[in-house]
């Protein structure tokens, strides 16, 4: 089978629990290079959406040493980062077999972060400054697919769409050895704001779902999007 039985439903972790897991992310040591909070729920996403159950021990590894996955240090006790990330895993890997709409941790830029030039031109229709916020999660997701490389290795005409949806964040310099991806990228429209932007990653991890993890029967989904979060966990 694709994935093991859900497990009982896991707590949503509030904000002072994201903030606490971010926290616990920048304790992590040098030259250890953890993910964000953010990059961290795109990462599950991808690991969730793998055709086999990645073991816990392996994509775990790359929650505190991203590239790598290097051991942490003896005196640094993961119990409570551990905890927290197993928490969300559960969370996400319930929504993602139910079909269900799911809140993904992105953040509104900062104003000055907002206001700030536009980037160059990537190729791709231009998106306004905001939409740059769910750019981690995008790299977190992109990591867990190229870390576990099941998802990509299914049918690429099935998986072109719904990828060009994630991936159009990303310069095209990124996707070059994804000629159909690019192609597919260039016939979309750019979101027109950071909710429609959020409301497409949700989108886009379910169509891979069903790709990925089909179901005997499609359950219904919730509809509407939600608006992404107001604020960036406190570093």
């Amino acid at each position: 089978m694709a994935s093991s039985p859900p497990r009982s439903p896991a707590r949503p972790l509030d904000e002072r629990e994201i903030d606490e897991l971010q926290a616990l992310l920048d304790r992590v040591p040098a030259p250890l290079e953890p993910l964000d909070v953010t990059m961290l729920d795109g990462y599950l996403c991808g690991v969730l959406l793998q055709p086999r159950r990645v073991p816990e021990a392996q994509w775990l590894a790359h929650v505190t040493d991203t590239e790598r996955g290097r051991p942490l240090p003896p005196k640094f006790d993961p119990t409570r980062l551990h905890e927290l990330v197993h928490r969300r895993y559960v969370e996400l890997n319930a929504a993602i077999i139910a079909r269900q709409w799911f809140d993904p941790w992105v953040f509104e830029l900062d104003a000055e972060d907002a206001d700030d030039e536009p980037a160059e031109d990537d190729g791709f229709g231009e998106a306004p400054p905001e939409v740059d916020a769910v750019y981690p999660w995008v790299a977190g997701f992109a990591a867990a697919v190229d870390l576990f490389p099941g998802l990509m290795q299914l049918d690429a005409r099935q998986l072109t769409e719904p990828l060009a949806l994630v991936f159009q964040h990303l310069d095209a310099d990124d996707l070059e050895d994804a000629d159909d991806l690019l192609t597919e990228i260039e016939t979309m429209e750019p979101p027109s704001d950071l909710t429609e932007a959020v409301e497409t990653l949700v989108r886009a991890t379910l169509l891979l779902a069903d790709i990925s993890r089909p179901l005997q029967t499609a359950p219904a989904r919730l509809a509407g999007p939600r608006p992404p979060n107001r604020r960036p966990p406190r570093r």
